[in-house]
């Protein structure tokens, strides 16, 4: 039996993408704080504890706590609900926060749950319930560049979630192994294996400038992977815009390309 709103939608755009949401009398979506865009007339807005998902409980203490786990995956403590108070279908839009892509999932048909990582969530149909997911094992936790925490999509509604850069979806067979650089990983479904691997080879460890670990996961289920994190844009942005020239990904030989091109270390 489906629980949550059922919403139609319509993604706009290439590089920078928005997602209008119609509802129909009475229905509602929720967003991210921060990714509401523009709406019709008769939607009226308001903003909640938490995600407003039936699987709260316990009132106001219930809302509380569930708001308060959001702030461990870097989210704001509110979010945003958007209902339809006319009498005729109306429409929300949400943008994404950088260049990239919004993926829409249908949580119905990915088996009720789905991992992101921890600032995918954009905006979702009312009852997806938006938490977090603690990643067991040590090693991943550590150094699976998502940390323990990661966001966790739970309902069989519509939920939209943003990537950067051009995004991949891979359905994964049972046993299939798959290895991406850690920031790479947008979410999986909840039969997928996370694991991670460290990079063999001296050379490839020094000189690759790939980083020391892989992500490994490992089918059955499906896997969305994007091709630029924001922290990898964000990172090569600021190096060209420091002072001294800019530093190259790559090796530790990046400093005499910059000589050679005339831009010094």
């Amino acid at each position: 039996m489906i629980t949550n709103h059922e919403i139609d939608y319509k993604i706009y755009g290439e590089e920078l993408q928005c997602v209008e949401v119609e509802l129909d009398p009475q229905e509602t979506a929720i967003g991210e704080s921060g990714s509401f865009m523009m709406m019709d007339e008769f939607i009226r807005m308001e903003t909640i504890f938490g995600d407003g998902s039936k699987q709260q409980s316990g009132g106001f203490l219930g809302s509380l706590v569930s708001a308060g786990k959001r702030l461990l995956t870097g989210e704001s403590l509110f979010m945003t609900a958007f209902t339809n108070y006319g009498n005729l279908k109306q429409r929300v839009s949400f943008a994404a926060p950088y260049p990239g892509k919004i993926i829409p999932m249908d949580l119905y048909h990915l088996g009720g749950k789905v991992i992101c990582q921890k600032d995918a969530f954009l905006a979702a149909a009312k009852g997806v319930s938006i938490g977090i997911e603690f990643q067991r094992k040590l090693g991943t936790g550590l150094f699976g560049g998502e940390g323990f925490i990661m966001q966790k999509l739970e309902g069989d509604g519509m939920a939209f979630v943003h990537a950067g850069g051009y995004v991949i979806e891979k359905e994964l067979r049972a046993g299939e192994l798959l290895r991406i650089d850690t920031g790479c990983i947008v979410a999986f479904t909840k039969d997928v294996d996370y694991d991670i691997e460290f990079v063999k080879g001296i050379k490839n460890v020094i000189f690759g400038g790939e980083g020391l670990f892989y992500a490994v996961l490992r089918g059955p289920g499906k896997v969305w992977i994007q091709s630029i994190p924001i922290s990898r844009l964000a990172s090569r942005i600021l190096s060209y815009g420091s002072v001294g020239g800019r530093k190259e990904e790559g090796s530790v030989l990046g400093g005499l390309g910059n000589l050679l091109d005339g831009d010094g270390f």
